[in-house]
């Protein structure tokens, strides 16, 4: 158990780090919030090698320490609705065999995508935003399977040490 401790607390300071060179990496399609999503890599390796309860307090943590330290009460937000629903389609379709490492990682980011843009919604009480939706399904599509990518090849050597 201590091991597992030990893991979830550096996923956490990892995906704080990848967070922040995240807002110093000058990524401008110019399509607002549109961004890499570097901090998914952590939680979806901590998704498969560690389990959904660890996966998800590294991925509340991190949002709630992200927005406290760099952010505010609205990146909060956003984040949150956006890591929530991310993280709960992402538990539903890794049970589902069919679905790769890729395949959970793209849902993830579509999803993450689309609960930013409620949020965004209900805050500006305008639904004319929801046309901003197809442009965000392909970023969190192209983001995601790099994400997922990577993860596949990363989740293997972090199942050696853990099973070590």
């Amino acid at each position: 158990m201590s091991k597992k401790v030990a893991m979830a607390g550096m996923f956490t300071a990892l995906a704080m780090i990848f967070s922040y060179v995240e807002v110093l990496i000058p990524i401008s399609l110019g399509i607002p919030g549109i961004k890499l999503g570097l901090a998914n890599l952590v939680v979806v390796v901590a998704l498969y090698t560690m389990g959904a309860p660890m996966a998800l307090a590294v991925s509340m943590i991190r949002i709630l320490l992200v927005s406290v330290t760099f952010g505010n009460l609205a990146a909060m937000l956003y984040s949150l609705a956006g890591g929530l629903l991310s993280f709960g389609g992402m538990i539903l379709l890794k049970k589902i065999p069919k679905f790769s490492i890729v395949g959970v990682s793209v849902a993830g980011g579509i999803l993450h995508n689309a609960g930013q843009l409620a949020v965004a919604m209900a805050v500006v009480e305008n639904i004319h935003l929801l046309s901003y939706m197809p442009l965000l399904m392909i970023s969190g599509t192209i983001t995601g399977m790099l994400i997922g990518i990577v993860s596949a090849q990363v989740i293997p050597r972090i199942d050696k040490v853990l099973k070590s």
